[in-house]
């Protein structure tokens, strides 16, 4: 149907109509509300900012102001219409050898998935003479706050957004337009009462408020980051190669989802996930090249698109899981503990004082870098992997 021949619809009826749009294109939960500044939010963001706790986080932090008021996003903006999409999936058996875990939201990309029911809304808009436009992962809007506000959940302790009954395992996002609907009456009452069990699984204890993360201490961020992974949580980041799934598993919303999920059997197909686990030798052979590595994990937010990353974290969760009787494993940590680059040459020499080989930390007492020196020096320190020889 032309857009001059769409027949004029009642703003309920418009509103039923869309969500009805997104919901038959994958969406679990659609909301509008009205697009009005977060100003508490851009406060938060803003003093989060100057204590530093962004950790060097752009993202919504980037420009804390543009991220906070939606009607900016659109010429003459009324409505925010906001969708979350399911991400939660059963975990496939972990394989044999030294692998690592993917957090659920990345083991495929479902904003890809999000961003159809958000362009099937759209769409509806657009041929009843609106306009439209879609925002998801980027930094153009805060999503849990729209989806605070649309009633689509609660803002929890951990920051995440949860849904009534089926906690955070949910990726948002929005479409923006110039058509009036009706907006969610008030937001969803807080469900986490006196509860505190994110707070407490926290490896690193990142969570610091309610509501407030510590990026400094997050290790889905800190996988993210640039330079060195910190001395003080490498032992903490276990076998996560990218993000972290702590604080959604213990969460009592969406935990019994996550073990009757998990314990769906799960074909082995082209359906699998393909990223649930990640062979740690795989991303260590020199033979896989950069491009191969941002061809496979090129829609994970990996720093510059620089894929030594991802090599930097492969090091720290083989010293975590690594066996070195194994000697695929230790000829790939000797190898590593020579490689030109000073920043993965530490982080190898880190796994190894970790995984007790002590012989491949002492030959690089005299590299020529200060930053592997520093490594051999703190050697000694190194807590000592289970099994390590």
């Amino acid at each position: 149907m032309s857009r001059s021949a769409a027949p004029t619809l009642g703003a309920t009826e418009l509103r039923d109509r869309v969500a009805a749009a997104g919901r038959e294109h994958g969406l679990d939960e659609v909301g509008c509300t009205d697009v009005a500044s977060f100003p508490e939010v851009r406060r938060s963001l803003e003093q989060r900012r100057t204590a530093g706790q962004h950790g060097g986080m752009s993202f919504t932090f980037r420009n804390p102001r543009r991220s906070t008021e939606p009607e900016r996003l659109l010429r003459n903006a009324r409505t925010l219409v906001v969708g979350a999409k399911s991400y939660l999936e059963a975990r496939p058996e972990r394989p044999v050898g030294p692998v690592a875990s993917v957090a659920r939201y990345a083991w495929r990309d479902h904003y890809a998935e999000l961003r159809a029911g958000l362009d099937a809304m759209a769409a509806v808009l657009r041929d009843h003479g609106h306009r439209a436009a879609v925002f998801a992962d980027d930094n153009a809007l805060v999503d849990r706050a729209a989806a605070h506000r649309a009633g689509i959940g609660w803002w929890g302790r951990n920051s995440n957004l949860l849904v009534p009954g089926a906690g955070s395992w949910f990726v948002l996002g929005s479409v923006v337009t110039d058509a009036t609907l009706p907006v969610a009456s008030e937001p969803v009452e807080d469900g986490c009462r006196s509860c505190t069990r994110c707070v407490d699984a926290c490896p690193t204890a990142a969570i610091t408020a309610d509501g407030v993360i510590d990026a400094r201490r997050c290790l889905a961020w800190l996988v993210q980051d640039v330079g060195v992974f910190p001395r003080e949580h490498r032992v903490a980041l276990g076998d996560r190669i990218y993000g972290c799934d702590d604080c959604q598993e213990v969460c009592p919303p969406g935990r019994r989802d996550v073990a009757a999920t998990d314990q769906t059997p799960v074909d082995v197909g082209p359906t699998t996930p393909p990223d649930a686990w990640v062979s740690v030798l795989e991303l260590l052979d020199p033979a896989v090249s950069d491009d191969e590595l941002l061809e496979r994990f090129g829609r994970w937010y990996i720093p510059r698109r620089d894929p030594r990353h991802l090599r930097r974290n492969a090091l720290v969760v083989l010293g975590n899981v690594g066996d070195a009787v194994d000697p695929a494993q230790r000829a790939a940590l000797a190898r590593w503990c020579r490689d030109g680059d000073e920043l993965l040459r530490a982080h190898a020499v880190w796994a190894a004082a970790r995984l007790g080989l002590d012989a491949l930390v002492d030959e690089r007492a005299d590299d020529p870098s200060p930053l592997v020196r520093a490594e051999v020096a703190m050697a000694p320190s190194v807590p000592r992997a289970p099994g390590a020889a």
